[in-house]
């Protein structure tokens, strides 16, 4: 059991959250495993829990009963400082210190942990790179002096200063407009797959989910309904709460191939 745990990089175990003694839960007994170097998109209505799910993993919120296992250890078990430390994190909005500089932000968790300077200067640039923004025009920028994609481009960099294994996100592009948000999304797929992350990533959207996951957890009034692959999703739902879910993307696609027909005759 111990070795099948180990292959998973994150394990949830019947985890349940009431913010009110009990009377009402926004999670309840949510049972998944994440394999090493997947994507899991928790995806549901507002309030269905995925947003709390997400924050159990690292100890934002704490579960009320149930286990949270990130590489085989209880996070219970560990300083929920140094878990945080240790868990990439990205939101929606970047959430950059406007007073310091592009390098600085990357650099908060690194001069934290007492880097010696030479090796926090180079993490960072190679990071910058890594999420296309050349150090020598980014690095002294401040978060106003960037698009918003840029912004969150640095948000990635500053999520992957220690080097995590796992990586948590918040609807990391809901605030961007559509064109900068298919272009990160594809990014951060790449950078993922390339860096052999674990991630779990909260989105509203289903057709984001559709095109990122490799794993979508399907979540209704703090109960997980289905887990899946998307295709195992979108040929077999569950109940009719996942089918409409997956409607909503198939009935976009049928009506632009509608209105690609309809202008090539």
């Amino acid at each position: 059991m111990a070795g099948v745990i180990l292959q998973r990089m994150i394990v949830l175990e019947n985890i349940s959250k009431s913010f009110d003694g009990g009377n009402r839960f926004s999670v309840e007994n949510v049972s998944l495993r994440v394999p090493r170097g997947k994507l899991l998109v928790p995806l549901g209505g507002s309030g269905c829990g995925k947003t709390t799910t997400l924050k159990m993993i690292n100890r934002l919120i704490d579960p009320t009963s149930g286990r949270v296992l990130v590489n085989g250890q209880d996070v219970r078990d560990s300083d929920p400082v140094q878990l945080r430390r240790g868990i990439g994190y990205v939101f929606q909005g970047s959430g950059l210190f406007p007073h310091m500089t592009v390098a600085e932000n990357i650099a908060v968790v690194p001069k934290l942990l007492r880097w010696p300077k030479e090796r926090i200067r180079a993490h960072v640039e190679e990071l910058l790179e890594l999420v296309n923004l050349p150090a020598e025009q980014y690095r002294d920028r401040l978060p106003q002096q960037l698009s918003g994609g840029q912004q969150q481009r640095v948000g990635f960099a500053r999520a992957l200063a220690t080097g995590p294994e796992v990586m948590l996100l918040d609807e990391p592009f809901g605030a961007l407009d559509p064109v900068t948000r298919d272009e990160l999304r594809a990014e951060f797929v790449s950078l993922r797959q390339r860096l052999g992350l674990t991630a779990v990533m909260v989105t509203h959207d289903m057709l984001e989910a559709l095109l990122a996951a490799d794993l979508i957890a399907v979540m209704n009034a703090g109960r997980l309904v289905q887990l899946g692959t998307p295709y195992e999703l979108m040929t077999h739902p569950a109940d009719a709460f996942v089918a409409a879910l997956i409607a909503s993307p198939k009935h976009q696609m049928e009506k632009l191939q509608a209105m690609t027909a309809a202008n090539g005759t």
